[in-house]
């Protein structure tokens, strides 16, 4: 426990600093630092749309119309809203920041802004939400950042408007936009701030140009320069979907959503999603298990990322108390296993159906998901000294030749997940990461698809969906309810085992696997709804052209990576 006290010691610090007035650090890596060493923030989008409990932006036009939506801020009174308890339950959640939408899609600000009259101010409620949540959070020790979005489809002068940015406005004026939108950016750091991140959305418009992300990223950076800033401030197409720093200027960190991100050490990045399905508030909500929560967070941090969870406040300003109590039961298992999350690494084995990975000077912990049964690791470059779960109880370790098996007693296994440390005679920081998930036969295989998302098959064709890049997505249509991804592995290959990752999970209802022969389409395998990872065996047989055709889906089906094994995998 010393190892966690001294770092929440060390992140306080550094937060309080950050957010008290402070310059703070201009360096790009002592910028990140506490970023980086948090792991775990928490997410907050909320809004008038709460009363109507729809998404916040997307519903305007759609399932609310323009006009209902538009004045939804005249009944807008969270009389229950209190700062203190939702900075004070992001730190009972184990969060070391949090992120609060200012503005979304829809253009309503969250805080009085002297450039608009659509704002917190105008409504019976008053408050600003901004400022108080701000300061709330200063006091609690968790560093407070905040959420902008660059398009705003209720505002005359952005070009796009609802639905989804599907209509033109009439007379729109982009400069003139811009000019309002620096406006406001500059409220909120300079008068809600010092912020530790400012997050930005909805650059993937058309209006949005690069030089408008540069020039945005560089008045952050002006009005704070120690403020971290994200990649969305850029265009989306090279932001969001991993392409090599040296093609691409993309703010600080990567986004990926709805999805953890693949394993990346070279640049930091932030898995932003949900603890239920919607962003915004919604009654009966699906929520996630605590298990599904804490293997997300496991995930986030074995691939050297950070995890940002998603709560939507309902229309009356208090958190969910089921949502609330999901958050202090994951805060629960933090304090007993935080120091294998908070100040870690990824690595040094990348993760895989097994669990993950982190790391810290001599220690390696792992994150073991199934720990009823033996898991096998490539082995490492460094002799293991000891070997035990975190509340410390001994685990049997074989060290063979080409190989490390780690199996732990019935006594010493937790649910929903055993974390394992493992210490070494040397540093685990200098290791190269090593896969560990099986050999996928269809990787940079020859693919196409029965449907690419707007025809942007370089963004979201059939290639995204095995290029080994979880990061990266073969996207649809919205409203596609089926669709095909084929696969040409370039010779017959005996396949026995396939692993499909969506990045949007639920969206699959219902899919078969299939493989081609003299006679036609043979189903090897069929299903139903899918999730975030699905992996499964099967008879083994030889093919050579495989389809993922899904049968039926709740929106375009969308997937990150179709991965077909040999048998035994």
């Amino acid at each position: 426990m010393r190892t966690l006290l001294c770092l929440t010691v060390s992140m306080a610090a550094l937060g309080a600093g950050l957010v008290a007035g402070g310059a703070g650090p201009a360096n790009d890596d002592a910028r990140l630092a506490w970023w980086r060493e948090a792991r775990f923030g928490l997410f907050i989008h909320w809004g008038p749309v709460a009363l109507k409990g729809t998404e916040i932006g997307w519903s305007r036009g759609a399932q609310v119309p323009v006009a209902e939506y538009d004045q939804l801020y005249r009944r807008f009174n969270p009389t229950n809203f209190d700062a203190t308890a939702w900075a004070r339950l992001a730190r009972e959640a184990g969060c070391r920041y949090l992120i609060l939408t200012a503005k979304h899609h829809d253009g309503f600000a969250l805080w009085d802004s002297a450039v608009s009259d659509y704002d917190i101010a105008a409504t019976p409620f008053r408050r600003d939400v901004v400022k108080e949540l701000g300061e709330a959070c200063r006091r609690e020790g968790v560093v407070f950042g905040t959420y902008y979005s660059i398009l705003d489809w209720w505002h005359p002068d952005y070009p796009t408007g609802s639905p989804g940015g599907r209509t033109r406005k009439p007379n729109p004026n982009m400069a003139r936009y811009v000019q309002y939108l620096h406006a406001q950016v500059t409220e909120l750091i300079r008068d809600h701030g010092p912020l530790g991140v400012m997050w930005f959305d909805g650059e993937w418009e058309a209006p949005w140009t690069e030089e408008m992300g540069r020039e945005l990223y560089a008045l952050c950076r002006r009005l704070q320069p120690s403020i971290i800033v994200n990649n969305r401030v850029a265009k989306a197409r090279r932001g969001m979907e991993g392409a090599s720093a040296a093609d691409r200027f993309a703010g600080d960190y990567d986004t990926p959503e709805q999805r953890v991100g693949r394993y990346q050490d070279d640049r930091p990045w932030e898995s932003c999603i949900t603890l239920c399905r919607q962003w915004a508030w919604k009654p009966n909500d699906r929520m996630k298990s605590l298990e599904q929560c804490l293997r997300t967070l496991a995930l986030c941090a074995g691939g050297d990322g950070n995890l940002l969870l998603n709560v939507g406040p309902m229309p009356d300003g208090r958190i969910e108390p089921r949502q609330a109590a999901r958050l202090r039961e994951i805060g629960a298992w933090l304090r007993t296993h935080g120091e294998a999350v908070y100040g870690t690494r990824g690595g040094p084995w990348k993760p895989g159906p097994w669990g993950a990975s982190t790391r810290r000077d001599r220690r390696v912990y792992l994150h073991l998901f199934q720990p009823d049964q033996p898991v096998r690791l490539p082995r490492l470059p460094r002799r293991i000294v000891s070997a035990r779960t975190l509340p410390g109880k001994p685990v049997t370790l074989r060290q063979e030749d080409d190989s490390l098996r780690i199996e732990v007693p019935a006594g010493a296994r937790e649910t929903p997940i055993t974390v394992v440390v493992l210490e070494l005679d040397g540093s685990a920081m200098d290791l190269p990461a090593v896969e560990t998930g099986p050999p996928n036969l269809a990787r940079g295989c020859a693919a196409k698809a029965s449907n690419v998302f707007q025809g942007m098959v370089t963004t979201y064709g059939p290639a995204k969906a095995v290029d080994g890049r979880e990061n990266t997505r073969w996207a649809t249509d919205a409203g596609t309810r089926q669709a095909w991804l084929e696969l040409d592995l370039g010779q017959p290959r005996t396949i026995g085992a396939v692993t499909i990752q969506e990045a949007y999970p639920g969206r699959v209802q219902r899919f078969r696997i299939e493989r081609e022969t003299a006679g036609g389409w043979e189903t090897i395998l069929e299903g139903g709804r899918l999730g975030e990872r699905f992996h499964r065996s099967f008879d083994p047989v030889k093919a050579r052209r495989v389809r993922l055709s899904i049968q039926d889906a709740t929106e375009g089906p969308t997937i990150a990576e179709f991965a077909l094994h040999p048998p035994g995998h």
